[in-house]
């Protein structure tokens, strides 16, 4: 399975932006899928996810209440919308797809990730 981030792009303090990850197929389980993000020097950071029938989400407590995280079965790809955007949002955004039907936090229950892409946020 192959992912695939877009949407990032520069923007300033305030403004929102809307990431999508597409798949590219399904995979033989129902996957949660999640976003992190990762800042230069600093480690990867949990940002939201979401489970495989989008009825349960979570959010790290920097962006709880900005973001919002969804899915579209159907066309295998996965939204992030991001509100209230602060400098220190910038970052490589990454998502990925656990290994099973649940998001998590820990990145270590994914299996598999995309390249990412950059958001960077100005003052």
């Amino acid at each position: 399975v192959q992912l695939q981030a877009s949407g990032g792009g520069l923007v300033q303090e305030g403004d929102s932006l809307s990431l999508s990850c597409s798949a590219s197929r399904r995979t033989s389980s129902n996957n949660g899928m999640g976003w992190f993000r990762q800042a230069p020097g600093k480690e990867r950071e949990f940002v939201a996810a979401i489970s495989w029938r989008g009825d349960r989400t979570s959010y790290g407590d920097s962006v709880k209440g900005r973001f919002t995280i969804s899915r579209d079965n159907a066309k295998n790809t996965v939204y992030l919308r991001m509100n209230s955007l602060k400098p220190e949002d910038t970052a490589v955004y990454h998502c990925a797809a656990a290994r099973g039907a649940l998001g998590s936090s820990n990145g270590y229950d994914y299996q598999y990730w995309g390249q990412g892409t950059q958001v960077t946020v100005s003052s």
